[in-house]
């Protein structure tokens, strides 16, 4: 296959075969130096063999995302995105978790709730978790933050494991099961916005923060963004019919009781759902339908569970992690240390997180009412075209990958693999790529192989390049805004061009 942005056979052999030594080494310094059980992160370095770990690991990451980094453009085929994505997970799937500790607590909070405990309401230590001593420290105290749904599944992963061993390895296959979920949908989505599958393969399942975070790792974002990929699948192919919006809203109820983030999507899922001309009429028709399917499936979730809302309570304790890794905190850290400097305490986190995500819910407001606008445009328009055919789909995806974007980089904390969750419905829908490939490149460092996260050791300057970077985007941005404003149209980028 030959054309533009497509590699030659030789760059494509390359990037293949160095992105696999890096999952090998990857998986080597799982062995090593991972997340093993009861050994608390203190940084692989201190570990027996943690020298070799730790080198293991920043070369097997460095090979990974130069190799991802390399296609960014587009695999030869979608065929061989998918071959070779597979071929870097197989390292990855028979390691120890990788660069988080987050499995183990999912697997406390299935044996708690299996044990007749409410994980809303008694933290693992409190229940008797039998492996409490593999969670975090911060963790063992607080209570579940995810949804009932996957609460029932971590029961069922403890169920079905009995030991702690079985329990990871089953929760390992319900991520496994959401990524491969997730590559079934790529190919639909990206037809229907008019994506080239080759890249949105690509882009998508070869990030090292598939491998590294969703498989090796285990995250149940992997069940989340399968589920929510299939629902959004579903409306793009089938808008308007009563049947597809009642199971893109079950797909999409059940995304959310996984995990609450994926809320975010629905106000832009309800533009997908939309039949013919788009008018306020039709929103209230369709996005109905579909409102009223996930708010049944989450009523059903919580009845059946028997934890009712519970879980929504969890869901405050979920930034008490700080770290400079999300801007607003960031923010807050450099305000303290200039008060400091002062002779002040300010306390300023709080206060510019809230400040985050009070610009945040304006922020998805704007997007929302953009894609809105930009979609009743296309009522007259007559389409013909093919770039036109798939204008409403890449509307309402590229949206809803802007909304993800939004919420990852706004909220109180930003893990690496929170990356992700943007990084695939944009993969799909996005005609520029770079600046949502570059982000997830970058977090593909911020954690080591144990779970402990580069921000530990380097809170200040962290805090201050984060900063320093937000005051140059901010004037990019001004100045951007004040070219177009003086333009011959005075428009503006338009949200279905993907830019």
């Amino acid at each position: 296959m030959t054309g533009p942005g497509v590699p030659t056979e030789g760059r494509a052999r390359r990037a293949r075969y160095l992105g696999l030594a890096g999952a090998v080494l990857l998986g080597v310094a799982g062995w090593l130096g991972g997340a093993l059980s009861q050994v608390p992160p203190t940084g692989p370095w201190r570990a027996p063999h943690g020298p070799a770990a730790t080198l293991c690991w920043l070369a097997g990451t460095a090979l990974m995302v130069g190799a991802w980094w390399a296609l960014r453009a587009g695999a030869p085929s979608t065929r061989w995105a998918y071959v070779t994505a597979g071929l870097w997970s197989l390292p990855l799937l028979v390691t120890p978790p990788l660069a988080s500790r987050d499995v183990y607590s999912y697997a406390c909070q299935g044996w708690s709730y299996a044990a007749g405990h409410d994980p809303y309401r008694v933290g693992v230590a409190a229940a008797g978790c039998p492996w409490v001593d593999s969670v975090a420290p911060i963790w063992r105290d607080t209570p579940a933050p995810y949804g009932p749904v996957f609460v029932l599944l971590a029961a069922l992963a403890a169920g079905l494991g009995g030991t702690l061993v079985g329990t990871l390895v089953v929760l390992r296959l319900y991520a496994v099961a959401g990524v491969l979920l997730a590559a079934l949908c790529l190919p639909g989505l990206a037809r229907a916005a008019g994506v080239p599958t080759r890249r949105a393969a690509w882009l998508a399942l070869a990030s090292p923060l598939i491998g590294v975070h969703l498989v090796a790792g285990a995250h149940n974002d992997a069940v989340m963004l399968g589920l929510l990929l299939l629902g959004l699948l579903v409306l793009v192919r089938s808008p308007g019919r009563t049947r597809a919006l009642l199971v893109a809203g079950v797909l999409l109820g059940l995304a959310v009781a996984v995990k609450a983030t994926a809320v975010v999507v629905l106000p832009f899922a309800a533009l997908a759902a939309v039949h013919g001309r788009y008018t306020w009429r039709a929103l209230l028709r369709d996005g109905g339908r579909l409102a009223g399917a996930v708010v049944v499936t989450l009523a059903a979730a919580s009845v059946l569970s028997g934890l009712g809302l519970g879980w929504v309570d969890g869901l405050a304790r979920s930034g008490d992690s700080e770290q400079w890794t999300s801007p607003p905190t960031a923010v807050g850290f450099v305000v303290d240390y200039v008060g400091e400097g002062v002779g002040r305490h300010p306390g300023a986190v709080p206060v510019t997180r809230a400040v985050g995500l009070l610009v945040l819910a304006v922020l998805l407001a704007l997007l929302w009412w953009r894609a809105w606008t930009a979609l009743r445009r296309r009522n007259d328009v007559r389409q013909r075209v093919h770039r036109l055919a798939a204008a409403r789909p890449r509307i309402t995806l590229f949206a809803a990958g802007t909304a993800l974007a939004a919420t990852v980089f706004l909220a109180p904390v930003l893990h690496p693999w929170y990356v992700t969750w943007p990084l695939l419905v944009l993969a799909g829908s996005a005609t520029r790529t770079t600046w949502f490939v570059l982000p997830a490149a970058v977090a593909s460092f911020l954690t080591l192989p144990d779970g402990t996260t580069v921000a530990r050791y380097t809170k200040a300057p962290g805090a201050i390049a984060v900063t320093a970077l937000l005051v140059v985007l901010a004037w990019w941005a001004s100045r951007a805004w004040r070219a177009r404003r003086a333009g011959p149209t005075g428009t503006g980028a338009r949200l279905d061009e993907g830019t």
